[in-house]
């Protein structure tokens, strides 16, 4: 397992997706699932820095594990802010017209197609938000 602590700050987006990236070069992840993950990343983390302290601004954890047969990474996000699942906000309408379509939901619908697992827990004053990708 890998750890990394950082402040939630939109400047550290780049220090989160390169601590997970160096770890997939590693491992040989192709690049296609390699970008899918930095998708993942940008958006999950993203919904830290905006949403999980403000006004302020916390700290956030990402923590990377990888299961051997079929090779899995599996990246944990946790923070101390306010508890909010983003699991449970409504799918959004994706054949509606771009003029009628709600503001926000479509970052975290597109985690759960991209990722073959996501799921959020809240534990002794923190959100956890796994997410789990097959590579192999």
């Amino acid at each position: 397992m890998k750890a990394l602590t950082v402040e939630a700050t939109i400047e550290n987006i780049e220090t989160v997706t390169g601590f997970v990236t160096e770890e997939l070069e590693r491992i040989n992840c192709p690049v296609k699932t390699q970008a899918q993950i930095s998708i993942a990343i940008d958006e999950l983390f993203g919904n830290i820095v905006h949403y999980a302290y403000q006004p302020e601004v916390g700290t956030a954890t990402i923590k990377l594990y990888t299961e051997e047969n079929p090779l899995t990474v599996i990246i944990i996000f946790s923070d101390n802010g306010i508890p909010f699942n983003p699991l449970m906000q409504a799918e959004p309408d994706i054949h509606a017209g771009i003029e009628s379509r709600q503001v926000g939901g479509m970052g975290i619908f597109l985690v759960k197609k991209l990722m073959d697992l996501v799921e959020y827990s809240y534990r002794d004053g923190q959100n956890i938000l796994l997410i789990r990708k097959t590579i192999a």
